[in-house]
């Protein structure tokens, strides 16, 4: 039964679910014959699913059991074909032309197979004769013509990218000689070095750990802390290649007929981690190497997702150097002994560290990460008079604004806020700067706030009103604007008196748009503003001032990236695009009742104003500053970053007529990775923004090129049942505006399971996703896969859309007929079945040749049509009724040609 289940779910398509079956069937069975039938199977689903490592491994097992098995031998070759095994492809092939000499698809597959290998054979050996050449040139002492020196070396990158190059420069003996370019430390040399080594590494892991061996890890961590900036990319590059061969293992690797070798890869993933920890605290490290090793530690150290239950690299990189990378976040600029840094350096450690904390699973993992924490900011703050103090609090500051549970933990430690507060009054700007940031990010939680509001809003307007400095006097401002926002976007729960956020958004912008102050300062009056435009008021008056928009726009595209997310926060509560729940009414009366507070909307936030706000930014140019942001490869882009982003995006394309503008100034190419990559809630919000640009756009110009087929995975992932309806309803619109355009897309869209869903919604009560979702079969059924499915047994596909095309709903009938008329004209052995599925199919058909509706007629007119030249005992059903009468009627009609 299970072995008929899979057939049949293989049969429709389904391979994943026939996969299942299969491996069930195989747990219950011991008969050797029956199992060999089962591996067999499951080969076919591997090769389906594009896994051919395991496809290979289940057609062995059914040779094994049966050496004649031709399905068997043919599925093995196909599957060693795609592992880039061709010699044992090739002898399969044979065997199986030798059990079946007739067999044509066989002897055609043995043709085209012997070709490639020919070609294969002809690249090698033209390679050989390339690689020798370059080796020539780089290790002649005497070639002084430099131009010629890096041209090889280009070559030597790009004849690295193949497989076939790779192999054969990692085999003569490359990997010494790209040793000497990096020792050369010219810096040409060096990037064309580890940008070969970089495809040497790509996918595959004996090669990676082989190199890793020769080259060690002491080495390639000293090329990344190098000052020249390109060269420590590059190597940041070669790293996270390596990283990720270690990590995923053998996607490329050529083996014999077993795996003989099993490579254990954790010993050298952590030799490399520990590495990079210790640059973190090497003075003598390029403040952009430092940058380059915490960027690193967050894309390989967390866990990818939390479906992966080994979290072992993160508690071993919090015991090993949960401490080095605090070094880094409490370094305090320009101080005696401090290490070298960027303006990007403490976010990055902030977003390391909060990375961390997150991929911690339970209370006694977590309790450990506070005590370090604890005891790091205790030896600094005890004991080392005031440098000490100042280390202490901008640990504190790192950790509120990464892991701000750790954060808030530490700020409770004893004298920390007293500490913080004495020096907001400090007479050094250095001090005051650090203190004053640190008050700032305290002022985040609520709990916080309220502390600060009756102990730190005097001396913070004092700050503000007396100091001399633009830099203290902004981030206090900052800290005010924390405070005075704390009531969110609720009308009525104001901090300050009326019109004193107002004032303080006034100074923000004026300080934005001066360009006399550096940019970092600058960054400090978005951050307020990402505050203050909770209030409606002031989201009207940013939009009115173009300046400081296009200079908040011009900061998302500079070098500092931690504006990132107040520039974000900015826009989405500008545009509000933040979750609103209305209020139950019954709810309100109970409050009331209660006298419980109620939350009241400002009245500018209402939908016509929120309308042209939105006008306002794109005008502005919002777009792309927003695809410029989204670009970005920095820590600071954070998942939440990217969702915020999103959540703008989304704003911006409701009204249909802005659609156009956003995808020309690069928002439909922006939104594509943000669909991909970040919170379920971010890709979902991108997902649907390019639903609704799908749906009123020519899909072919929005997204050009190979860009169409990326766009497929998200409006297939709007489908899934925890989407909204509306969210459904616009991947369906959507999906139907791509079936239509290519048999590629559609299978495209088959290739990511979208028809099982899509036929699920042809049963939901909704009359707009029911419509939908047939409109999108219709045209999925062009696709001959599709076709096949209508005919399967003990499906009512088929049914349903006979039925649909009797029903009351006009557009409906005119989706389930179009779909008949296709699959009757594509797919002849259907219109043998339409009179076996339901006994009021005739009726249907009359109604819809007598129906008002041209459009109906018509898609009637050319079932009927189809279903005479099909098979003649349908034709004479057809004719046993009054069908002839009405045709001829209908013949004679003038103004329905």
């Amino acid at each position: 039964q299970l072995r008929a289940r899979g057939n049949a779910l293989f049969q429709a398509g389904d391979h994943g679910a026939a996969l299942a079956a299969y491996t069930e069937a195989l747990s219950l069975s011991d008969a050797a014959s029956e199992r060999a039938v089962l591996h067999r199977n499951r080969a076919a689903c591997y090769l389906k699913l594009e896994d051919y490592t395991k496809a290979e491994a289940d057609a062995s097992k059914a040779i094994e059991a049966d050496g004649r098995d031709v399905k068997a031998l043919f599925r093995r070759s196909q599957a060693l074909q795609q592992l880039g095994r061709l010699d044992q492809a090739v002898s399969d092939l044979q065997r199986c032309v030798s059990l079946e000499p007739r067999n044509k698809a066989f002897q055609e597959a043995l043709r085209a197979l012997g070709s490639s290998m020919h070609e294969k054979m002809k690249t090698m050996s033209c390679t050989d004769s390339k690689v020798e050449q370059m080796f020539q040139i780089l290790l002649d002492l005497d070639e002084k013509d430099e131009d010629k020196k890096q041209k090889a070396a280009q070559n030597l990158i790009v004849l690295a990218r193949e497989e076939a190059g790779a192999e054969k420069i990692f085999q003569s003996d490359g990997v010494r000689l790209l040793m000497q370019l990096l020792d050369t430390a010219k810096a040409d040399l060096m990037l064309a070095a580890l940008r070969t080594l970089v495809g040497l590494c790509s996918g595959h892991r004996s090669r990676t750990m082989a190199i890793l061996a020769e080259l060690g890890a002491p080495r390639l961590s000293a090329v990344l802390g190098v000052e020249h900036e390109q060269v420590s990319l590059a190597a940041c590059n070669l790293l996270h290649v390596m990283f990720d061969s270690l990590k995923e293992g053998l996607q490329k690797d050529f083996r014999g007929k077993e795996d003989a070798v099993v490579l254990d890869s954790s010993r050298d993933l952590k030799l490399l981690i520990k590495h990079l920890l210790e640059l973190l605290v090497l003075e003598g490290a390029s403040a952009h190497g430092r940058d380059n090793a915490l960027n690193l530690l967050i894309k390989v150290v967390p866990r990818k997702s939390p479906k992966e239950t080994n979290n072992s690299l993160s508690l071993w990189v919090i015991d090993q150097g949960l401490k080095k990378i605090l070094e880094v976040g409490s370094t305090v600029c320009g101080s005696l002994g401090s290490l070298p840094v960027t303006e990007n350096s403490r976010m990055s450690t902030s977003v390391l560290l909060s990375k961390l904390y997150e991929d911690l699973k339970c209370d006694a993992e977590r309790e450990n990460f506070h005590h370090l924490c604890e005891d790091y900011v205790r030896s600094w703050f005890e004991g080392h008079e005031l440098p000490g103090k100042l280390r202490a609090i901008q640990t504190v500051s790192c950790l509120l604004q990464g892991p701000s549970d750790a954060g808030n933990r530490v700020l409770e430690l004893e004298g920390i806020m007293d500490s913080v507060l004495s020096l907001c009054a400090s007479v050094c700007e250095a001090h005051q700067l650090v203190a004053v940031e640190a008050l700032i990010h305290a002022a985040d939680k609520a709990k916080r706030a309220s502390f600060i509001t009756a102990n730190g809003v005097s001396l913070l307007k004092e700050i503000y009103k007396h100091s001399e400095r633009d830099s203290i006097r902004i981030r206090a401002l900052v800290g005010l604007c924390k405070l005075g926002s704390a009531g969110g976007t609720d009308f009525s729960m104001k901090q300050f008196a009326e019109g004193s956020t107002m004032k303080l958004a006034k100074q923000c912008r004026k300080w934005l748009c001066n360009e006399a102050i550096d940019a970092g300062t600058r960054r400090w009056a978005v951050e307020g503003l990402a505050y203050l435009t909770f209030d409606a008021d002031v989201k009207e008056e940013f939009v009115e001032d173009k300046a400081a928009m296009q200079a908040m726009f011009h900061l998302a595209k500079s070098e500092d990236r931690s504006v990132l997310y107040a520039v974000a926060s900015t826009l989405v509560n500008c545009t509000n695009s933040y979750d609103h729940e209305e209020p139950d009414p019954q709810m309100l009366e109970l409050a009331k009742y209660a006298k419980q507070h109620i939350p009241e909307q400002h009245p500018k936030d209402k939908p016509e104003f929120v309308k042209r706000r939105v006008r306002k930014l794109l005008m502005a140019g919002v777009v792309s500053a927003l695809a410029c942001m989204v670009k970005s490869e920095n820590p600071a882009l954070t998942n939440s970053c990217r969702e915020l982003i999103s959540r703008v995006f989304l704003a911006l394309v409701e009204e249909a007529e802005d659609r156009g503008g956003v995808v020309a100034q690069g928002g439909g190419k922006a939104l594509i990775p943000l669909s991909l990559e970040g919170t379920e809630v971010g890709q979902t919000k991108a997902a649907q923004a390019l639903a609704k640009i799908t749906i009123t756009s020519n899909p072919e110009m929005a997204f050009p090129g190979e860009r169409i087929y990326e766009v497929v995975r998200p409006l297939v992932s709007l489908l899934h049942l925890q989407r909204t309806g509306l969210e459904n309803f616009e991947g369906l619109m959507a999906l139907t505006n791509l079936a239509g355009i290519s048999e590629r897309l559609r299978q495209k869209i088959l290739k990511e399971r979208a028809v099982p869903m899509i036929e699920g919604y042809m049963f939901e009560e909704h009359e707009l996703i029911r419509l939908a979702a047939t409109e999108c079969m219709c045209n999925m059924a062009m696709s001959k896969e599709v076709q096949e499915l209508f005919l399967a047994e003990g499906s009512d596909r088929l049914k349903l859309m006979v039925l649909y095309s009797g029903e009351e709903d006009e557009k409906l009938r005119r989706a389930a007929s179009g779909t008949l008329a296709m699959l009757t004209a594509l797919h002849p052995p259907i219109c043998k079945r339409i009179p076996q599925v339901t006994v009021h199919w005739l009726e249907i058909l009359q109604a819809l040749l007598l129906s008002p509706s041209a459009e109906l007629q018509h898609r009637g007119a050319v079932v009927v049509m189809n279903m005479m030249a099909a098979a003649r005992e349908v034709a004479e059903q057809l004719i046993a009724s009054e069908m002839l009468e009405i045709l001829s009627v209908l013949a004679k009609d003038k103004d329905k040609p």
